[in-house]
């Protein structure tokens, strides 16, 4: 932004916002959406190790940063398609999570591999099926993966209810992994 732009609180508004100080645009910051599943395959879960940051290195659900013209669906097919080459079928609304820290609203799905395979995609070290008894715990990405893995395993086999939210502990998405900075 340029320096035109000051953080100023207008009239109305009960926030402070990015305001050109020449013609009175208001550049709103508003959160990002995240749109991806959790993949049923071949008895298990399909996971990402992440090759790009943040947290590369570990494991994650395909899903990314919804793009302009897409539907929440196609986002998170997109981006199954992007970091797992799976083509995917979405069967239902799993969770909305707010991730207040980092300005996120993640929706993640239900969904089975539409045809056969999978490999690592260009933001993806390699892709893998684990069974439940089998997840990485320790290496998993982010607070909402734990999250939306244990909704998946408790609601598994169930009809689709109510999408879950952010835990009671962590009601804002604020709280890091334990030993994260």
């Amino acid at each position: 932004m340029s320096d035109r732009f000051q953080r100023i609180r207008n009239p109305g508004d009960e926030r402070e916002r990015l305001t050109c100080a020449d013609c009175g645009f208001i550049a709103y910051e508003n959160p990002k959406i995240v749109a991806g599943a959790v993949v049923e395959a071949e008895g298990g879960i399909l996971l990402c190790r992440r090759a790009i940051q943040p947290r590369a290195g570990f494991w994650t659900l395909p899903a990314g940063f919804m793009e302009m013209g897409e539907t929440v669906e196609e986002a998170a097919a997109r981006e199954a398609w992007e970091e797992a080459q799976a083509r995917i079928v979405v069967d239902g609304v799993l969770a909305v999570y707010s991730i207040a820290r980092i300005g996120q609203v993640q929706i993640l799905f239900r969904a089975r591999l539409a045809e056969p395979g999978w490999a690592a995609g260009p933001e993806s070290l390699e892709v893998r099926v684990f069974r439940w008894e089998d997840i990485p715990w320790a290496e998993i990405a982010f607070p909402s993966v734990h999250w939306a893995l244990n909704h998946w395993h408790a609601t598994k086999g169930q009809p689709h209810g109510p999408p879950a939210s952010n835990p009671p502990v962590d009601p804002r998405g604020i709280r890091p992994l334990p030993g994260d900075v």
